[in-house]
């Protein structure tokens, strides 16, 4: 691996963890109805580059990793489009929580697809992949984010714009 790639892949892999680090964040935000606006700006942008640089890297052809990144640009837009564009406005706030929580998984599901490549005690329990631990840790994921998902929608579709403060 040359230098430049080697940076190259540092600063995706930054993007990645600094997008996963925010983005649960926004999503216990989302879960105390909170809106955490810095927070979500930083998710939001951060997982938007990881995708954009993921596609910067030298492949041949059509690769899973392709097609998770278009996914997720996709997501991305609708999470940017509902959050900015219409301001969680009616049903663009759930829009907007479904969105951001699949943008967010999809950075997980990444990263555990990384680690049992990466991480040679990892690798050893499955080696292609396809063995159950792998399957066990992204069925774990999955269902850790659909639990997370479907509270985060319940809790935030609820909240208002901020009360104006009131005068004693």
């Amino acid at each position: 691996m040359t230098t430049g790639l080697l940076l190259f892949t540092l600063f995706h892999v930054a993007l990645s963890l600094i997008g996963i680090g925010a983005g649960l964040v926004v999503l216990c935000g989302l879960l105390a109805s909170k809106r955490l606006d810095g927070w979500t700006v930083l998710f939001l942008t951060t997982t938007i580059a990881t995708s954009v640089t993921g596609f910067l890297f030298p492949v041949r052809g059509f690769t899973p990793a392709i097609g998770v990144g278009i996914i997720s640009m996709i997501v991305l837009a609708v999470a940017c489009y509902a959050r900015y564009g219409r301001h969680l406005a009616g049903g663009w706030r759930l829009a907007y929580v479904v969105t951001a929580v699949i943008a967010l998984y999809l950075n997980v599901f990444v990263l555990v697809v990384q680690a049992f490549l990466k991480i040679p005690a990892l690798t050893a329990l499955a080696p292609q992949q396809n063995e159950p631990p792998f399957a066990v840790a992204q069925g774990i994921v999955f269902v850790l984010f659909l639990v997370a998902g479907t509270r985060a929608a319940m809790r935030f579709r609820d909240v208002g714009p901020a009360a104006a403060p009131q005068v004693a």
